[in-house]
């Protein structure tokens, strides 16, 4: 494993052989890597790669035909998406899911009440509990001016940003982050993945996300795993991808473009082929 600028010491995750068939398709075929934490690590390919297949593995929502995953030492498999958030693993959805109708503060109380099985005591002066909580959550993406707003009445930006409160709510050691910036415009993806990665730092969780925009996972990402057919075909720091000869080919298309230039001539090149 490349050495990460802090982000060190033992594995958080280890996934270990992981295999998922779907039919005669091998949809996650052999896969393997570790994270530490404090690190960031895109998993990226191109459609059909299994990227999300390997995403619902590690979460539960799909049981791997073979393979470990590791959390902490603590074995994965088998267990129900649930169990597996209360072990410290937190989830954001491409699409963000909030309450629209429920206000920035109830949504994010909502998640830990859920966390402190203390859902059923949802009624009456219910509203109060865990708002302090909320608040800080909410204060650390920036949105605790908007505690009170409905979530509806937010830009989908700032709705990004309640999901994230949400997903930090249950106080995870791992943070799985489907297409985080999917639908946002440049900068709020700037802002969003900036956001994640100072508090990432700041309380040692291990982040795991994928990502089409190669804007965002070249300036952010600490290292990067690529899927090609569902098989690993490179690993590693964001230069070393970028010049990986296999990765330009099966992934990007064959631009030899470096830099953020080269990563959206890439993503073009890419997208021209149907595959992003």
């Amino acid at each position: 494993m490349s050495a990460v600028p802090s982000a060190t010491g033992a594995p958080l995750l280890r996934v270990g052989s992981l295999r998922k068939a779907f039919g005669g398709v091998k949809a996650v075929d052999d896969v393997s890597f570790e994270l530490v934490p404090g690190e960031l690590l895109a998993l990226i390919g191109p459609n059909g790669a299994g990227k999300s297949t390997c995403f619902n593995c590690i979460n539960g929502q799909l049981r791997p035909d073979h393979g470990r995953v590791l959390l902490a030492g603590t074995d994965l498999v088998g267990r129900p998406p649930r169990e597996i958030w209360r072990l410290g693993v937190g989830r954001t959805f491409q699409i963000a899911a909030t309450w629209a109708s429920m206000t920035v503060a109830e949504n994010v109380q909502l998640a830990l009440l859920s966390h402190a099985g203390l859902l059923g005591r949802w009624w009456g002066r219910a509203s109060e509990m865990k708002r302090d909580e909320a608040i800080a959550l909410l204060d650390a993406v920036g949105l605790a001016a908007m505690a009170d707003q409905p979530c509806g009445a937010l830009a989908y930006g700032d709705v990004k940003r309640v999901e994230l409160a949400i997903a930090l709510a249950n106080g995870p050691r791992l943070l799985l982050m489907d297409e985080p910036t999917a639908g946002m415009a440049p900068r709020e993806r700037n802002e969003l993945v900036g956001l994640v990665k100072r508090l990432v730092r700041e309380r040692g969780i291990g982040v795991l996300f994928t990502e089409h925009s190669m804007d965002v996972v070249f300036e952010y990402a600490d290292r990067i795993i690529v899927l090609a057919r569902g098989r690993l075909i490179a690993e590693g720091v964001p230069e070393a991808i970028r010049d990986d000869a296999q990765v330009r080919e099966v992934y990007f298309g064959s631009t030899g473009v470096p830099g953020a230039a080269g990563a959206r001539a890439s993503a073009a090149a890419a997208r021209a082929a149907g595959q992003a």
